[in-house]
């Protein structure tokens, strides 16, 4: 049996990084994308021979052509959109064109790589989409965060009954609070005991995918409470509780 490729966008830390660890050690060969290739380098000192790494920054013309000429030239078993960022606090007090950058990180390189990954796929591939507890709840301090993860998962769990008949996978992987770099500012004020590991998030991932059954999985009992209710309470009540 041939060697099952996967390429992970931000890998450099976090709940990439922890793609890249646990496929590599279940067999996989990895591509790990990330603005930063000491990081990169680092991990594939961590994951051994075998494995690539491109640095891109996706949230530039020039990074997203990279990455998306690489699913289109060599195929890939499976793509796992991961790279994200977030900036915390009142919409007004984010620069603009930063807030227009997370959008292209959060939703255009989502949605540009996942084209150039399911025009090349093969039946039994997947497309793992990383979103957030948040893309079911409109999030004051987090706006543009929260609307961009409702696009990532709105457009998984349609991609998933589209791609069904062709035997090809689509899942977004929807986390709460997670213990990653990234999120340290936000998660001050979070319960130690409802923060995730990325491994835990990954674990709960890896096993939705495994089942092949779900659009989504929501890792953690609090979480999956948590988006039920966000998804059945009036908006204004889901605002007010997330705006305290």
């Amino acid at each position: 049996m041939s060697a099952r490729h996967a390429l992970v966008t931000g890998a450099g830390t976090g709940i990439g990084r922890a793609f890249a660890r646990r496929l590599a050690a279940e067999g996989w060969t990895v591509t790990a994308v990330a603005r930063r290739e000491d990081r990169l380098l680092a991990l594939l000192d961590e994951l051994g021979p075998g494995h690539r790494h491109l640095v891109a920054d996706l949230t530039t013309a020039d990074g997203l052509a990279l990455v998306a000429g690489e699913l289109t030239r060599r195929h890939v078993d499976l793509l796992v959109n991961n790279a994200g960022v977030a900036h915390h606090g009142p919409f007004v007090h984010t620069a603009a064109p930063a807030a227009v950058a997370a959008l292209r990180l959060n939703c255009e390189a989502v949605v540009t790589l996942a084209h150039a990954f399911l025009a090349g796929a093969r039946r039994g591939d997947a497309l793992v989409n990383v979103s957030s507890t948040l893309g079911y709840a409109p999030t004051p301090g987090l706006a543009v965060y929260s609307a961009g993860k409702a696009l990532v998962t709105a457009l998984s769990e349609a991609l998933w009954h589209e791609q069904r008949p062709y035997g090809v996978h689509v899942m977004a992987v929807c986390p709460g609070p997670t213990a990653t770099e990234s999120a340290a500012a936000r998660n001050r004020d979070v319960p130690k005991a409802l923060l995730q590991t990325p491994e835990a998030v990954v674990a709960t991932a890896l096993r939705a995918l495994h089942r092949r059954t779900r659009p989504t999985v929501v890792p953690g009992t609090a979480n999956s409470l948590f988006a039920l209710a966000a998804r059945l309470l009036p908006r204004r009540a889901v605002l007010a509780m997330l705006g305290r």
